[in-house]
């Protein structure tokens, strides 16, 4: 009894105990509840506060940007309306303008209306005045009729007779007088556009010579040039044409040849062989021939710069080939395009100054001297082989005739073509851009003298300007005038059958009488 009462005591205690955490877990899950409750209020709370203050920003930069864009939208408006209120105001001064306009050329009116009315009345009286002097005057005929036995007809011819021998006269001392001026006038004007003309034109002097000096870093380069027993020499003016001379000239190749193209297509490819380092034929061969289209493709950008640079558009592709093959080619030592840029501005400015096309004069200035450059070279003079490759690549009349005629070889037709000798003269006669061998040179100009000294009654011989004028002097006692004038045109004739020479050389025999006599 003992022990059950004592098991009854420890399950009762258990059972308490037991009861007893139950309720103490129930406590805390319910304080736990409680505090997490507060906790999530407490987060919710800041959350939400934290909320009102992004709203509250969120607000203020709206209002501020609405700020900025009104202000904007405000500026803008403003800009406009004053923008508006200026072409109010234009619009108002013109129609005040427009306004006044049309009051003045309503009072002009009222006064042209007024003025026609008094003329109308003037005419009127006129016509009635013109009427009672054609009365009178036939009346005053009549009675001349009956004084002198002369009819009116017969009298009129009388005095048409007389008053026409009188108008003779005085119209041909008039016309003598107005040539004269116009002669003096003339001169003076043609001088002052020559001289301002070679002013405003100063181009640069290029010399070419026959032969092209290539320099080299060493000496031992002319041997692997020349290459075992001359092979590579020999390949190398095979392909290019152009005499190669290897000398003792320290460091220096001479290439020697007429065509300025070759050489420079020689001088090239040996340029770019000595800095490669492989030099032999098959090499030498395959480099010739690049170079070669190096040096075409050079010629066509040489002619299209040429012609952007002096404003020349429309020109034919092999027109535009042509003249940049012009600067491989010289002309008594004067590089061939940079003469032809320099007639072509020497033109426009001479056409501009006569009021003429000054952009057409420049063309054909440009193109005169096309015919010295053809690939082909037929026996032509280049002036007349010009002209027919400017026809054949259609371009105007008037530039094919400057073209053919600026050596006088065919008729000058247009105003164009004296202006395009005249200042290929200008170019050519420049002092330093054209040179000759000095020994040919003087040679030449003492066969020209001594020609002119053969003939009977010339004294004394000049020949001036390089060559290009010569002056005979002739005793006025051996030649007369008439004679003078066959005497030039014999010396002329004379050495264009048996003298060689550039451009045109004028003959100009002067012949003076002197009478002296001493007072003592």
């Amino acid at each position: 009894m003992t022990l059950l009462i004592g098991n009854m005591g420890n399950g009762l205690l258990l059972v308490i105990l037991l009861s007893a955490l139950v309720l103490g877990f129930a406590a805390l899950y319910l304080i736990w509840q409680v505090a997490l409750k507060n906790k999530s209020r407490k987060i919710i709370s800041d959350a939400e506060s934290e909320a009102e203050v992004i709203r509250k920003e969120k607000i203020l930069q709206a209002k501020e940007k609405f700020l900025q864009l009104k202000t904007e939208h405000e500026k803008v408006i403003n800009e406009k309306n004053s923008r508006i209120g200026q072409a109010e105001n234009r619009i108002k001064q013109k129609e005040l303008t427009l306004s006044q306009k049309i009051e003045e050329l309503q009072r002009k009116k009222n006064e042209t209306d007024s003025l026609r009315d008094n003329l109308t009345s003037q005419l009127e009286m006129v016509e009635k005045k013109s009427e009672e002097l054609a009365k009178f005057h036939k009346q005053q005929v009549e009675q001349l009729e009956t004084i002198s036995g002369l009819s009116a007809e017969e009298a009129k011819n009388n005095l048409i007779e007389s008053l026409k021998e009188e108008a003779k006269t005085g119209a041909m001392s008039y016309i003598n007088e107005i040539l004269d001026e116009a002669k003096m006038t003339a001169n003076k004007e043609a001088k002052r556009i020559v001289v301002q003309t070679i002013q405003r034109v100063a181009a640069e002097n290029a010399i070419e010579n026959a032969v092209t000096v290539f320099h080299i870093e060493s000496d031992e380069m002319k041997g692997r040039i020349i290459g075992r027993e001359g092979r590579n020499i020999r390949a190398l003016e095979a392909a290019t044409g152009v005499e190669i001379i290897v000398d003792d000239t320290p460091e220096a190749i001479v290439l020697s040849a007429f065509d300025p193209v070759r050489r420079e297509v020689a001088r090239l490819a040996l340029h770019q062989l000595v800095t490669d380092g492989r030099i032999h034929p098959a090499r030498i061969e395959e480099m010739v021939e690049k170079t070669r289209k190096q040096v075409e493709e050079e010629i066509l950008e040489v002619g299209k710069r040429t012609t952007i640079d002096l404003g020349i558009h429309g020109l034919h592709p092999e027109l535009i080939r042509m003249i940049g093959k012009m600067k491989y080619r010289s002309s008594y030592g004067q590089n061939l395009l940079m003469h032809s840029r320099e007639v072509a501005n020497l033109c426009s400015i001479m056409a501009a100054e006569l009021g003429l096309n000054p952009k057409l004069a420049k063309r054909a200035g440009l193109l005169h001297d096309i015919g010295k450059v053809p690939d082909d070279e037929p026996e032509l003079p280049h002036a007349i082989l010009g002209m027919k490759l400017a026809e054949k690549f259609k371009e105007k009349p008037e530039i094919c005739n400057a073209i053919g005629s600026h050596h006088d070889e065919t008729e000058m037709t247009t105003l164009l073509a004296p202006i395009v000798q005249v200042c290929d003269a200008i170019s050519g006669a420049r002092p330093g851009a054209r040179r000759e061998v000095v020994e040919s040179y003087i040679k030449r100009l003492k066969e020209l003298e001594s020609l002119a000294l053969q003939y009977p009654g010339v004294t004394k011989t000049y020949a001036i300007q390089a060559g290009r004028e010569l002056r005979v002097i002739v005793g006025a006692e051996k030649v007369n005038d008439k004679e003078a004038e066959g005497l030039s045109f014999e010396i002329a004739r004379k050495i264009q059958n048996e003298m060689t020479y550039p451009g045109q050389i004028k003959i100009t025999v002067i012949r003076e009488t002197r009478a002296v006599n001493y007072a003592k």
